[in-house]
């Protein structure tokens, strides 16, 4: 059994050969099989430092495939982009800083021998700081809510999953890309486990606020349930502003010196426009994302391959 490593890296040359250099190790100590390792570099901007590292490991061993992106693409998209140079039977998915440890792989293997088609590795405690951690809170409930994820499940950058789950997520070429609402479109046999949450080896975190709003923002392109929250929401501010217009006439009547109050007014029609506009930037943004669909704006652009095409041709001389 093959089994692939998929890496997207990011300002990762301090730390990638050292993450590739102990799953080896641990894959060959559980004598799994296999293994190959697709590392994506996402346009780091180090001066060439990431992908100089990666086309040194690609040289240096056969099994490490190296795809260098000419834009940064984000997080998602790169993982696309491994995954569709990934021959693996099953797909292991990490990060490039050594949080998510080789050492944790037996608890997520586990969980897949038992017959699961995709496992997530979960941090009870996660070394990140506050705003992060309270971000990932916000996404869990989010998710849930829209894409429906079981609520016993709980996600991360660390997962595998079996080979017939990625045939069917690489189909998807929307350049807005969600990991976890395609692979729940294809298997609902999901699994989680707790694993240990490792302190980044190097530096600090890659993402920005922007970055974590955009990435968080592609699971609009998987749910339609901001649109019927924007129409009940429509209804009801609606209904409102009828019962309070009635309940005005009434009390003109009953005392005809009563004043309407401009402030009051005032401030119903920023809310109301406030509202209004909310809720139009939010059909805009599905006509845009469906506009750049039809333009098909590209997941990521690939500047070049190393060691993609000449291992997987040896292997498959091999059998």
């Amino acid at each position: 059994m093959l089994y692939s490593v998929i890496i997207p890296c990011y300002k990762s040359d301090q730390t990638i050969e050292h993450v590739v250099d102990l799953t080896r190790e641990e894959i060959k100590k559980l004598n799994r099989g296999d293994v190959e390792f697709v590392l994506v570099n996402d346009c780091s901007p180090d001066g060439g430092k990431t992908i100089a590292k990666l086309k040194e490991m690609a040289e240096a061993h056969k099994d490490v495939k190296v795809i260098d992106l000419a834009s940064n693409s984000g997080q998602h998209n790169a993982l696309m982009a491994a995954l569709r140079h990934a021959d693996g039977d099953v797909i292991i998915g990490m990060d490039d800083d050594g949080q998510t440890h080789p050492s944790q792989l037996p608890k997520l293997f586990e969980a897949l021998d038992q017959g699961y088609d995709l496992v997530y590795g979960y941090y009870p405690e996660k070394k990140h700081n506050w705003f992060r951690n309270l971000g990932s809170r916000f996404n869990d409930l989010t998710v849930n809510l829209m894409i429906k994820k079981p609520k016993d499940v709980r996600t991360s950058s660390y997962f595998v999953v079996r080979k017939f789950v990625r045939d069917y997520a690489i189909e998807y070429t929307g350049s807005y890309t969600y990991l976890l609402g395609l692979f729940m479109r294809c298997t609902q046999n999901i699994a989680s486990v707790p694993v240990q949450h490792f302190d980044r080896e190097v530096g600090e975190s890659g993402y920005t606020l922007g970055q974590l709003i955009r990435l968080w923002s592609s699971i609009i392109g998987f749910s339609v349930i901001p649109l019927r929250v924007a129409s009940i929401a429509g209804f009801f501010f609606a209904g409102v502003g009828l019962l309070a217009a009635l309940a005005v006439v009434v009390r003109k009547f009953i005392d005809p010196t009563l004043s309407m109050g401009w402030p009051s007014i005032m401030c119903a029609i920023f809310f109301f426009f406030g509202l209004n506009f909310m809720f139009l930037g939010m059909i805009g943004e599905y006509l845009g994302r469906m506009f750049l669909g039809m333009n098909r704006e590209p997941q990521y652009v690939i500047r070049a391959t190393y060691n993609v095409h000449p291992y997987k041709e040896e292997r498959e001389g091999l059998l």
